[in-house]
């Protein structure tokens, strides 16, 4: 008898053993069966607005065929806008009136159109453009060909246009090239400095010889007043050097006495960091003005 009793008790525990295996099977198959059918249902339930959240290529081309001419050019120069901006904002000070002034047998058309288009960009009003031998103002409408090309290839057709006006050796006439209404550019020799010098001591010297004013009238003020009524530009409170002369060799020589001037090595391959490093130094230093 007891051995029977055994015999049916492991026959119970074989049977207990056979039904955990097989709900423990059951639970798995069902699991995963659920988890198919839940990946198949938030498929069907998000495939519509998937394909709704897809623009039509064909449909965008239609609607603006410009707007994908280039988008990564667009972004690029975006970009570029973005951070001049910020950059001139960020200085302590920024020049109003700022000169290029080139001390170089060969000037690079293409690195000083670069300068003069970073300088507008972070926010500078007036570029002077000078060189010794004048001869970015014998070629001048090379110059401003230069400037248009690196500002639509830097700043982009959509960005910022810029007025360039040439002087003409000190003489009332201008030539303009019209890319906007401001910032503008101005292109100098050494003449123009001399030259309007010359032009207000002749004017002084009428007004005596015609006795509308007396000798003792002439001063310096005068003088002064007279130069800035010519030129509806304000003095230059940075000029930029690029050379290894030591000199400003005529560079406007009543409108530089109060002129920040820095020196950098050359204007060949000069990089926007050397400009912002320029303007940086410009904006730490302090001015006296002869106190």
């Amino acid at each position: 008898m007891a051995l029977l009793y055994g015999l049916l008790w492991r026959l119970l525990l074989f049977l207990v053993h056979i039904n955990r295996a097989l709900v423990s099977w059951l639970r798995v198959r069902l699991r995963s069966w659920k988890g198919r059918l839940w990946e198949r249902a938030m498929s069907a339930l998000l495939l519509p607005v998937a394909l709704a959240g897809v623009p039509d290529p064909q449909r965008k081309v239609n609607q603006d065929p410009d707007a994908n001419a280039n988008p990564v050019t667009g972004n690029r120069n975006a970009g570029r806008r973005s951070r001049w901006l910020s950059d001139g904002r960020s200085l302590e000070k920024l020049p109003v009136h700022i000169g290029l002034l080139v001390a170089e047998e060969e000037p690079s058309y293409t690195d000083i159109a670069n300068l003069a288009v970073w300088c507008m960009a972070v926010g500078i009003s007036y570029v002077s453009v000078f060189d010794n031998h004048g001869i970015f103002q014998k070629n001048n409408s090379r110059l401003l060909e230069e400037i248009v090309r690196q500002q639509q290839d830097l700043v982009g057709g959509d960005g910022s246009k810029y007025d360039v006006e040439f002087l003409s050796q000190g003489r009332d006439k201008h030539q303009h090239h019209v890319v906007s209404c401001w910032p503008s550019v101005k292109v100098l020799s050494p003449e123009d400095g001399k030259q309007s010098i010359v032009q207000a001591a002749q004017q002084l010297c009428r007004s005596v010889e015609n006795r509308e004013r007396s000798s003792r009238d002439i001063s310096v003020s005068m003088l002064d007043l007279l130069l800035r009524d010519s030129k509806s530009v304000p003095d230059p409170e940075l000029v930029v050097k690029f050379g290894p002369v030591d000199s400003t060799l005529g560079f406007l020589p009543w409108h530089i006495r109060l002129t920040e001037f820095i020196s950098l090595p050359s204007h060949r391959d000069v990089s926007y960091e050397d400009l912002l490093g320029v303007l940086r130094r410009f904006g730490s230093c302090q001015q006296r003005l002869g106190q």
